[in-house]
């Protein structure tokens, strides 16, 4: 610390904060590649203040309605019957430590302590920020965001957000903000379809990211100053609208990861892909097996007999994994039971769900479950045991979505039931791999008898209590998440499952828009993807079915179509696409990935290195005639990152390139109707 003022630095990047000399309150210095801290601030506006005040200009950390009456606050407290709306706090102190930081404030006439909390990511270029706040009087928490990131621009701000719906998720969105207000998030009790928790901001070349570790209610809003910067506050929604803070109790907010680049939005998605492989941990080290989901297969119509030839077939093709997805479990002939009575029906297994397992993994394979462990079915035996475990409002009609009801999961004893029922499960059979879906947001969000209680909050703790369970109780269980698709993607999710499930939709060129956008938030390793019959929804043009195992290939492999249905040539194409993954699936995990180029290019892919390998995954996403390229000019895809000087094999061709013709020109392509889609591997000579 310099005066008052303390750095802290990542692999690659310094974040510099300080205690402003006009007010009580700490505001960002510098934030940038290591160094940039050495100079006058480029943020300091606390001498241009005009019908504002000076805490309202301030490039702030983190400030309470009261100090900063204008221009939008991280904090509004009160007394619970309303009164002295606001906080009026002063610095209390600063604990430094390496990778760390402490700032507290105290206003003690309301009664409440806050410290705004600094923890760097070992190995990355992450640093998370948080606030803990402790009440020594009952106070009211209007809003209680996480922390506020300011971003100097020389212009209006590029913003890249991912926006979407259902079987749309994910697509890569931008706006220029040159003054105003903008705002994205989610009040379904996850981070729902719509928008995912995370935001990208340009100034130049450099590019600066924020992403909520929260699977609950939750916004990002970026406010473009006068005076040029982007002040971006992100935080919790309370449900119901406030949340009381008992005497003596601290409230310790989600954490909000910040990230840097200098190199765009492609050097920041490699910023946030490390990160996402460390917060696999161990699990990162796992082999992420090639899965067949019998889905689209059999839909509902479940029994032992159809799923072992579909079993048989997966294991023809190289499959390493088979998952039953819906439909397995008693009262479950479509999607109007069975929710909750978690037991396999006898009727579809007659020789007993344990056999059929045993005979699943008497072929090789691994065996998967889905489960739904939140909803229940009204006509479910649960529902008639417990109606009270849903959420409900006392006279108010109930609604149905996808005709199931929600439990209330920050209730302790439907955290132990759903404990209790997935134990048995994973006791009983030898169950390896576990799809946790979730179809439905909260709607009548009550609690009768409870009073004022922060629902959304103990929701999502009950729901990261529960996989916590399982990744202690159950360490070598592969835990994938899903909402609906896309609609529960955070950090608190993917630091406690192995892969996440981005949209429903398959179809080729409706998936990659959705890839594309996904792999600039999240990393490759926790995308799970699947090859399937489905059409297009949004792009009905038809793919090959090499497109389709490409596209799977840039994440984690899986197949759900029928392949009952398929010919005999399609199954040894297939498997022929299979065996090359697995030869450079350690490549597209563990890898550096870059983007190269858009959907709505002729051409674009994604490009992963690893050692002495590049591995491309290239794709036509125009007309498959030539056009518009001169007849008999294959397309080219520029690869980056490569040292010029160096020479680059084609495993499969032989063909060398240097890194400056890689670099400059590109590989080539010669995109046709029977080709639109490859997979290169370039071997470091």
């Amino acid at each position: 610390m310099t005066g008052r003022r303390w750095t802290l630095r990542t692999e690659h990047t310094s974040y510099t904060v300080r205690l402003s000399p006009v007010g009580p309150w700490a505001e960002l210095d510098a934030w940038g590649p290591l160094g940039v801290e050495h100079g006058p601030s480029a943020l300091d506006r606390s001498r241009r203040t005009h019908f504002i005040t000076p805490a309202d200009a301030a490039p702030a950390e983190y400030l309470p309605y009261g100090l900063r009456p204008f221009t939008g606050s991280e904090l509004v407290a009160s007394r619970p019957g309303g009164e002295d709306r606001g906080v009026w706090w002063e610095f209390d102190g600063a604990e430094e430590q390496q990778g760390s930081l402490r700032l507290a404030f105290t206003d003690e006439l309301l009664g409440l302590r806050t410290v705004l909390c600094y923890e760097t990511v070992p190995g990355t270029d992450v640093i998370h920020r948080w606030t803990e706040l402790t009440a020594t009087g009952e106070l009211r928490l209007e809003r209680l965001d996480l922390a506020a990131v300011n971003i100097p621009v020389t212009g209006a701000a590029r913003q890249t957000y991912l926006s979407g719906q259902w079987s749309q998720e994910f697509q890569r969105t931008q706006l220029d903000l040159a003054r105003g207000t903008f705002t994205i998030g989610s009040l379904q009790g996850a981070p729902g379809h719509a928008y995912a928790p995370w935001l990208a901001v340009q100034d130049g070349e450099a590019a600066y990211g924020v992403a909520l570790e929260l699977p609950g209610n939750w916004h990002i809003t970026a406010e473009a100053e006068p005076g040029g910067s982007v002040r971006v506050r992100a935080g919790r929604v309370p449900h119901e609208g406030a949340v009381l803070l008992p005497p003596g109790e601290t409230l310790v907010t989600p954490r909000l990861a910040c990230a840097f680049s200098p190199d765009g939005l492609d050097g920041l998605s490699r910023v946030w892909h490390r990160y996402e492989r460390r917060l696999s941990g161990e699990r990162l080290h796992r082999p992420r097996k090639v899965l067949y989901n019998s889905w689209e297969a059999t839909g509902f119509d479940v029994d032992a007999a159809g799923q072992l030839e579909l079993a048989k077939a997966a294991v023809d093709i190289g499959a390493e994994l088979f998952v039953v997805d819906d439909g397995w479990f008693t009262g479950r002939a479509d999607d109007t039971g069975g929710l909750g009575d978690w037991y396999p029906d006898p009727a579809a297994f007659p020789g007993g769900f344990g056999q059929f397992v045993d005979e699943i993994r008497a072929l090789g394979l691994d065996f998967g479950l889905w489960v739904e462990p939140e909803a229940v079915s009204p006509g479910s035996e649960l529902y008639a045991e417990h109606p009270e475990w849903v959420y409900r409002i006392d006279g108010r009609p109930s609604s149905l979505v996808r005709n199931q009801l929600l439990l209330d999961l920050g209730r302790t004893d439907v955290q132990d039931f759903v404990i209790g029922t997935l134990d048995r499960l994973l006791g009983e059979y030898d169950i390896g791999y576990l799809k946790w879906d979730m179809n439905r947001p909260p709607t009548e969000r009550g609690r009768p008898g409870a009073g004022l209680v922060d629902l959304d909050a103990e929701h999502v703790a009950g729901y990261l209590r529960v996989l916590d369970h399982l990744r202690a109780a159950h360490p070598h269980l592969t835990v994938e998440g899903c909402a609906g698709g896309g609609g529960r993607v955070d950090h608190a999710t993917l630091a406690r499952t192995d892969v996440v499930w981005p949209s429903d939709n398959t179809a080729p060129l409706d998936r990659l828009s959705v890839q594309f956008g996904f792999l600039h938030a999240h990393a490759p390793h926790v995308m799970s993807s699947w090859v399937t019959d489905a059409p297009g929804v949004f792009d009905p043009r038809p793919r090959s079915l090499a497109f389709r195992f490409v596209i799977a290939m840039c994440g984690v492999l899986g197949v759900g179509a029928d392949l009952r249905a398929w010919t005999a040539e399609q199954r040894a194409e297939a498997a022929g696409w299979i065996a090359r993954y697995k030869e450079v699936r350690d490549v597209i995990h563990h890898g550096e990935a870059r983007l190269l180029g858009t959907p709505e290019d002729p051409s674009c892919g994604v490009q992963y290195d690893l050692g002495e390998r590049t591995v491309v995954a290239a794709l036509s996403t125009g007309r498959l005639d030539g056009a518009p390229l001169l007849p008999g000019r294959p397309d080219r895809l520029r690869l980056r990152g490569l040292d010029p000087a160096t020479r680059y094999r084609d495993d499969a061709t032989g063909t060398s390139y240097s890194g400056a013709h890689l670099l400059r020109y590109g590989l080539p392509f010669p995109w046709s109707a029977g080709h639109d889609a490859d997979l290169v591997v370039l071997i470091r000579e």
